[in-house]
C-alpha cells in the first residue's frame, strides 16, 4: 500500500498542478496545493479523503462540488488511479473520498515483509541532530521528571533515526557551583559524624542556613564510602577518595564521580545510553563564555546599568531585558547557557532539541536571544525545545511524594524496582509532554487490558503464540511471504492492513512534530485493530490457503508491533500470561 499511495499522490500532485496553473500565473496563489491525504474518521466514507477542491475553489472561484467534480475526471484518467483506486466520491462540502481496491490494502503485507525491521524508515541523510536530555546536576539521584526526560529524550533520538537522521544524545551537567557547593558541605558532615536533625544542621524552611545541606540518606552512602578511601568509576570520571573528613576539595570531587556512577547505573536500569557528556565547567575554562559575550558586547547588543551587563532581550521577543553579568562579576545562569549552544552549532549540528521542565520556559526567549546577538549566523528559533510538565505517582491509591534513599522525592530507579522498565518506558511517553501526567504504580502492574502497556505486548505475545500453532499445523514462517494475500477480504483485515499502512506516515510526523507519544498512541489503535480481528476471524481455520493467508497478515502485523516498541524502547515478549486466560 506505501507503494500504492506514493503513486497516488504523485498523481495527485499532477493534477492539481494543471488545475492550479492558471491561479498560479495570474498571481490568485503562490503555489498548487501540497497532495496530500486524509484518513476519513468513519471507515465507511473510504480509504483516503482529499480536500484540495475546497483548497483551490477560492482562488479559482469555483463551487467546490463543481470543482470536485473536475479533479475526480481528470484523476480516474491517471494510471495511478486506474491501478489502485476503486471508487471516487464527493462528499460534504467538497470532500473526496477515495476507496481503494483490495489489491492495494493487501500490498501491506508484502512491503513489510520486504523492508523487516526497516518498514517506515526513511534512507540515510546527511543531516546530524543533537538531542540534550537528562541533564541532572550530579547533586543527587535521577527523580520521575528526569525519567520522563529520558523516555522523552530517547524516543525522540530513535525516530530521528528512522527518518534517517545522525543522531547524538548528549547529557549536559554542572560540576561546580553553589549546589555541588552544598553537596560536599553536606557529605563533609556526614563524615564528620552529624545528621540531619543535629544543631549543626537547622531544618527550619524560614532560616537560610536550612537550604545549605542535603538530607537523603544518600549523603550518608557518599559519606562512608569517602571514609571507606572508596574509587569510584563514572561514564566521563574517576577518583579516590582520601578520606580525610577535613579535604574538602576531596570530598566535593568524590561525591561527584560518586552520584555521577549512581546517575550511570539509574541510566543503565533504563537502557539509556549517552554518546556524550558535556561539563558546564569546560564552558569557562576553555574561555567559551567570554568568548560568547564579547561578542555580544562588540554587536551592540548590550548595556551596562547599575553595574550589571545587560542583554537587550527585548529586541529578539524577550518581555524585558536581562542581566548577563552581575555586579559581583558573576554571570546569570542562562549565559554559559548561550555558550553552550553556540558550542552545538559550531560542532555542525544543524538540529538540537532540548528537552527540559516546563519551569525552564523563561528561559528559551534570552537563550535564543543571545545567539541570535553573537552573530555567528545560528538561525532563528534554535535550539527547538521539548518542555515536559510534572509526573505525580500514585501507588495503593495515595500519593508518593518522598524516597527513603532521596528524600524527597521518588526516583528513577523507585519506579522501575515497583514496576519494570518497559512499564516507566511506555507509561512516560504515553502522553503529550506538556501534559501533567499520574503514573499509576497499580495499574503498571495489571496483567490485563486496562494496563496500556501490557495491552500492546500482549498483542504480540498473541500474534507470536497463533503463529506457533500455525507451526504446528504445517504452515512454517518461511512460506507465509508466498500467501495468496488476495483472500484477505474481511472488513477487519482491511482495518487492520490499513493501519499497517500509517506506520510510515506515522513514524514521519512524530519525528517533524517532535512527538514520541504518538507512537505510543499508534500502538495501542493498532493493538485494538488487532485484537478486534483475532475476535472476529479464525485465523487457523480449515482452508490451508486461507490460513496461510491470515498468518502473514499477524507476521506483519508484528513486525510492526515490534518495530514501533523499539522505537518506544520496549520489549516486545513472545509469551505474556493474563489475568483471565484467553484462547482459539
Amino acid at each position: 500500500m506505501i507503494q500504492a499511495k506514493q503513486e497516488l499522490l504523485a498523481a495527485l500532485g499532477t493534477v492539481l498542478q494543471g488545475l492550479s496553473q492558471e491561479a498560479v500565473d495570474a498571481g490568485l496563489v503562490a503555489a498548487a496545493p501540497v497532495a496530500a491525504f486524509e484518513t476519513p474518521k468513519q471507515a465507511s466514507h473510504g480509504d483516503f479523503a482529499c480536500t484540495a477542491a475546497m483548497q483551490l475553489s477560492k482562488a479559482l472561484k469555483k463551487n467546490p462540488r463543481e470543482l470536485a467534480t473536475t479533479l475526480i475526471a481528470q484523476l480516474q484518467e491517471q494510471p495511478a488511479f486506474e491501478r489502485w483506486v476503486d471508487a471516487l466520491e464527493i462528499a460534504g462540502p467538497g470532500f473526496i473520498n477515495i476507496r481503494l481496491k483490495p489489491v492495494a490494502k493487501q500490498a501491506v503485507v508484502t512491503e513489510v515483509f520486504a523492508a523487516a525491521e526497516r518498514f517506515g524508515h526513511q534512507p540515510r541523510r546527511d543531516t546530524s541532530a543533537l538531542v540534550e536530555f537528562v541533564s541532572a546536576n550530579p547533586t543527587g539521584p535521577l527523580h520521575v521528571g528526569h525519567a520522563r526526560q529520558a523516555a522523552l529524550g530517547d524516543s525522540l533520538c530513535q525516530l530521528f533515526a528512522t527518518q534517517g537522521w545522525n543522531v547524538s544524545r548528549e547529557f549536559y551537567y554542572n560540576d561546580a557551583g553553589v549546589q555541588i557547593g552544598t553537596l560536599a558541605r553536606s557529605t563533609q558532615l556526614r563524615a564528620q559524624g552529624f545528621k540531619p536533625g543535629d544543631p549543626i544542621w537547622p531544618t527550619d524552611a524560614a532560616n537560610p542556613e536550612s537550604k545549605n545541606f542535603y538530607n537523603g540518606d544518600y549523603i550518608q552512602d557518599i559519606a562512608d564510602a569517602f571514609l571507606r578511601k572508596e574509587t569510584v568509576k563514572a561514564d566521563d570520571r574517576e577518583f579516590t577518595a582520601s578520606g580525610d573528613p577535613e579535604d574538602l576539595d576531596s570530598i566535593r570531587q568524590f561525591a561527584v564521580a560518586f552520584l555521577r556512577h549512581e546517575q550511570d547505573l539509574d541510566l543503565q536500569a533504563f537502557g539509556l545510553r549517552f554518546d556524550n557528556y558535556f561539563l558546564e565547567s569546560s564552558l569557562y575554562t576553555g574561555g567559551q563564555v567570554e568568548e560568547a559575550v564579547a561578542r555580544m558586547v562588540a554587536n551592540g547588543k548590550t548595556y551596562e546599568e547599575g553595574g550589571a551587563l545587560w542583554l537587550r532581550s527585548t529586541e529578539y521577543g524577550d518581555d524585558k531585558d536581562r542581566v548577563m553579568r552581575k555586579s559581583d562579576g558573576t554571570y546569570t545562569y542562562f549565559v554559559p547557557d548561550v555558550a553552550y549552544h553556540v558550542n552545538k552549532f559550531k560542532r555542525g549540528f544543524s538540529k538540537c532539541i532540548n528537552i527540559q521542565g516546563t519551569d525552564h520556559h523563561g528561559t528559551i526567549a534570552r537563550v535564543r536571544g543571545g545567539l541570535q546577538a553573537t552573530g555567528v549566523g545560528i538561525p532563528e528559533g534554535f535550539p527547538d525545545y521539548v518542555l515536559h510538565k510534572m509526573v505525580t505517582v500514585m501507588k495503593g491509591g495515595e500519593e508518593v511524594k518522598i524516597s527513603k534513599r532521596a528524600g524527597s522525592y521518588v526516583t528513577l530507579r523507585d519506579l522501575i524496582e515497583w514496576t519494570s522498565r518497559d512499564a516507566v518506558r511506555f507509561f512516560l511517553i504515553s502522553r503529550k509532554a506538556d501534559t501533567e501526567f499520574v503514573f499509576d504504580v497499580d495499574l503498571a502492574l495489571k496483567a490485563n487490558d486496562e494496563n496500556p502497556v501490557f495491552y500492546v505486548q500482549y498483542a504480540h505475545a498473541r500474534i507470536c503464540s497463533v503463529l506457533r500453532k500455525g507451526v504446528e499445523q504445517g504452515h512454517d514462517e518461511a512460506s507465509l511471504a508466498g500467501a495468496d494475500l488476495s483472500l484477505l477480504t474481511a472488513p477487519t483485515e482491511y482495518a487492520l492492513m490499513l493501519k499497517l499502512a500509517d506506520y510510515p506516515r506515522m513514524l514521519a510526523s512524530a519525528a517533524q512534530d517532535l512527538a514520541p507519544h504518538d507512537v505510543a498512541f499508534y500502538l495501542r489503535d493498532l493493538s485494538g485493530a488487532l485484537h478486534s480481528y483475532y475476535g472476529a476471524e479464525r485465523v487457523l481455520g480449515d482452508d490451508p490457503a486461507l490460513t496461510r493467508a491470515r498468518l502473514a497478515l499477524l507476521a506483519a502485523t508484528r513486525q510492526v508491533v515490534r518495530n514501533a516498541l523499539a522505537v518506544l524502547g520496549v520489549s516486545a515478549p513472545d509469551a505474556m500470561e493474563r489475568d483471565s486466560q484467553e484462547q482459539q
